[in-house]
């Protein structure tokens, strides 16, 4: 009875300060002590009762709670003076500063996102309480990338006015390797077998370092996937991965992982069985059906159905559709019946299209892209091709798409298509002054999105010591609601390289004309364009060369031989473009084909034609297009139809392909193909004149010599080959991925002449005057291929696209000059 009263009196002591006995006062005052940055107010706001409440101990005691809950105080004491209710309150610090040091494998940005989300942010009051959960979580991301040996720590620094300051420090260690990996259970596939199709790599070789064996969880439990699929794509219906096991070495620095495996036995499929809503599609959906009775179960296949379906229904509007495929496993007869479940949902509809990002373009330039319309039901394809469409104009650079459901409804959705520009042309302008070229002046300015209207306009003026030109030049794509486009330019230039007596090509042009473009859409990935010119061209004090022959016949007035050549041309043209390319400009995916005819009519002075076709093919090596193969094809072909006074007309000399420089690249411009001959008479004495001078004769031209030009004159016919492997630029950031592309090329090629005859040479004697000029070869033969390789880096700069290549020959003949490193503007491969 003693020990129970001394009891009791210990716990009257303790009420009279903490603990209240149950009876109830009217509260008559409340005050509060240990503010410093909460407001009085804010306190009394959280409080349950006011001045003139009646109270209880639960009351009071629900009080603290509340206080706690709101957040801002470490310690809570209440006491009771007569009828006053007096709060002693701590309050929590408040955050100064947060500081990282060590990590590596986190990034700040990344940091600071998670610490925001549990409060723990500059100027807020600290819960010292989530700290240790703080470490814990990132010891644990640790471990489960395979650094066992990380520590985290976070130190707490107090300052004046109940402020601190956080620094978390950090020691990541070495990542742990994978020493080994045991699989346990199977027969039917050796370990090598199965350990080739996962990402976890075991023990690898020093030299092997661009391959990794380092440990990480994630990369783990999807290796496991990997494995359970390699057995259901053969037929291994009851495989089952039954358990896995992760043991650390005592050092902490490798680990040893044992899956134990089931196998079972193959199954095949006995029945294919559609329950739900096809919407009428059946057929097409069975057409499509990858899976047959009789096969063995297939997990890829059953993936690839299920998906496919669901993409058929998305066509027709069920964007939400549900397709699951429902196994019915006969263990006895080792077979399994399908049931594929087909819940197509509502048909969805879009309500609103939205364009954003579009700072430069107009919105309608970019909605007259689009396939797919608002109003009408939402289609993946329809969306899908509306993006490929903005995606290849030459200004966009990237184009993202998402749909947001109509709050409070159901079968409506808005679609918002994200554009980001990039530079839509060039512009260059300059003053300069050279000894070969003497006072230059240049301004041009060429523009894919003129004004934001999506119409391309270009101007350019050039003046020189050898040549003066200007052009204008200006399409309309959507001439028509519909897509024909329509197109014009305007051109005059004077050439003047008679002056340069260094150059064997030296000649004088004037040329001016005009000339027009229609282009008719055939469907979205093909195309047709038809066009025409008049050109008037003036060309004299040419240095006459053999190949000039039959341009010369047909042209050159024989009563006035130094008249020049005056011709007036008129050119009609067709071309075929076909392209399903993912981009405008530097493409990943998809493939380009054009065709292009142009011919002059018969009433012109030169009759001739001249073909080109094109063929561009990219193949994406990885999913995020990073790497990606292109290879591309160049043909072209030109030559005179008709004759005159049993003169064939041939493809005039200005028309000609040429080789070397941006299509060969590692060879200066214009350095491949057929060279010029230049040839001359012998002279043979004379008899002596009255005068006592000599007199000479030509000889027979059976005893004609000749010399060749240093450089190309160019070909009627050329073939191009590059083969080109596109890889990630280094030291990039992704934002700039879609401007900048490097790659490792290897290009091949020839420019010949179909009328060049060898014969004519073959008992004349060529003439060298150093061993520049190359020896003479069968100029019509297309097998003297060339061939270079190197890498190039091209840019879309805001002054337009800037090439660099570095190359080296592969295989060359006599007289190609090499040029290791060229720089263009204004052009991309």
């Amino acid at each position: 009875m003693t020990i129970k009263r001394l009891v009791a009196a210990i716990l009257l002591a303790t009420g009279s300060h903490s603990v209240f006995a149950e009876e109830s006062f009217i509260v008559q005052d409340i005050q509060v002590e240990g503010l410093q940055r909460v407001a009085l107010g804010a306190a009394l706001n959280n409080l349950p009762f006011n001045v003139g409440d009646t109270v209880t101990d639960y009351t009071l005691s629900r009080s603290i709670r509340t206080l706690y809950g709101a957040g801002h105080f470490d310690d809570i004491r209440v006491f009771r003076d007569g009828n006053t209710v007096i709060y002693r309150l701590r309050e929590r610090p408040t955050i100064n500063n947060i500081e990282f040091d060590g990590n590596k494998d986190i990034k700040e940005e990344q940091l600071s996102e998670s610490l925001a989300g549990n409060r723990i942010v500059v100027g807020e009051p600290l819960d010292k309480t989530i700290l240790k959960n703080i470490e814990n979580g990132l010891t644990e991301f640790y471990h489960g990338v395979g650094k066992y040996q990380a520590k985290v720590e976070v130190k707490v620094t107090y300052l004046p006015r109940n402020r601190v300051n956080l620094k978390f420090e950090f020691e990541e260690g070495d990542p742990a390797s994978v020493r080994q990996i045991n699989i346990v259970g199977n027969t039917l596939f050796s370990n090598d077998e199965l350990l080739s199709v996962v990402e976890s790599k075991q023990d690898m070789p020093w030299w092997r370092f661009w391959t990794s064996d380092r440990y990480q969880k994630q990369t783990l439990q999807g290796d496991i996937e990997k494995i359970n699929s390699y057995y259901l794509d053969r037929g291994y219906l009851r495989f089952n991965v039954d358990s896995s096991q992760v043991a650390v070495s005592p050092d902490k620095t490798s680990v040893y992982v044992t899956l134990n495996v089931t196998e079972g036995e193959q199954y095949k499929i006995s029945d294919i069985n559609f329950v739900g809503d096809l919407i009428g599609q059946e057929e097409i959906i069975r057409s499509i059906l990858p899976l047959e009775k009789g096969q063995l179960y297939n997990g890829a296949l059953v993936t690839f159905t299920e998906e496919n379906i669901a993409r058929l229904l998305a066509r027709f509007g069920y964007a939400n559709s549900k397709v699951r495929t429902i196994p019915n496993i006969n263990d006895d007869t080792k077979e399994v019946a399908l049931t594929i479940s087909v819940d197509p949902g509502k048909r969805v509809y879009v309500r609103r299209i939205d364009v954003k990002g579009n700072a430069n373009t107009r919105d309608e330039v970019i909605r007259r892209e689009l396939r797919q319309m608002e109003g009408a039901w939402l289609s993946n394809d329809a969306l899908e091709l509306s993006k490929e469409r903005i995606q290849r104009l030459m200004y966009i650079e990237k184009v993202e798409f998402d749909t947001a459901p109509v709050p409070g409804v159901d079968d409506l959705v808005d679609v918002g298509f994200t554009i980001k520009e990039q530079p839509s042309g060039s512009f260059n302008a300059g003053v300069s002054y050279g000894s070969f070229q003497g006072l230059s002046f240049q301004i041009g300015v060429e523009q894919n999105n003129f004004l934001g209207s999506g119409n391309a306009a270009g101007i350019s003026l050039n003046t020189n010591k050898y040549q003066k030109g200007v052009s204008l030049t200006y399409t309309d794509p959507y001439f028509t609601l519909d897509g024909v486009s329509l197109g014009g330019q305007l051109f005059y230039s004077d050439l003047d390289y008679s002056r340069a007596s260094s150059n064997l090509e030296a000649y004088n042009q004037k040329r001016y004309g005009v000339g027009g473009s229609i282009g008719y859409p055939i469907n979205e990935y093909n195309r047709l364009n038809f066009g025409g010119n008049v050109s008037v061209n003036k060309i004299n004090s040419i240095n006459e060369y053999d190949q000039l022959r039959h341009f010369r016949a047909v042209l050159l007035d024989a009563r006035n031989p130094d008249g020049g050549y005056n011709f007036t041309n008129y050119e009609l043209s067709a071309g075929w473009m076909h392209s399903t390319l993912n981009r405008g400009l530097f493409p990943t995916a998809g493939r380009m084909f054009s065709l292009t005819l142009r011919a002059t009519t018969p009433n012109s002075d030169l009759q001739y034609f001249k073909t080109q076709f094109e063929a561009q093919q990219y193949i994406p090596l990885s999913r995020d297009h990073q790497w990606s193969f292109r290879s591309k094809l160049e043909l072209g072909y030109g030559n005179g139809y008709g004759d005159k006074d049993g003169y064939d007309y041939t493809l005039p000399f200005t028309e000609n392909f040429y080789g070397g420089g941006q299509n060969l690249r590692g060879f200066e411009n214009r350095i491949i193909g057929p060279h010029a001959i230049f040839r001359g008479a012998n002279v043979v004495p004379g008899v002596p004149d009255p005068i006592g001078g000599n007199s000479s004769f030509p000889s027979d031209p059976v005893n004609d010599n000749y010399n060749v030009s240093t450089r190309s004159i160019g070909g009627n016919a050329m073939a191009m080959l590059t083969l080109e492997l596109i890889t990630p630029t280094p030291f990039l950031k992704d934002e700039n991925r879609n401007s900048v592309r490097t790659s490792l090329f290897i290009d091949a090629g020839n420019v010949w002449d179909t009328e060049f005859d060898i014969n004519r040479y073959a008992n004349l004697v060529q003439l060298r005057q150093d061993n520049r000029e190359p020896l003479l070869v069968d100029y019509s033969d297309p097998g003297l291929i060339r061939a270079s390789a190197g890498v190039s880096v091209q840019w879309i700069s805001p002054m337009g696209p800037l090439t660099f290549s570095l190359a080296k020959i592969i295989k060359k003949y006599e007289g190609d000059l090499q040029e290791n490193f060229s720089f263009n503007i204004g052009t991309t491969f």
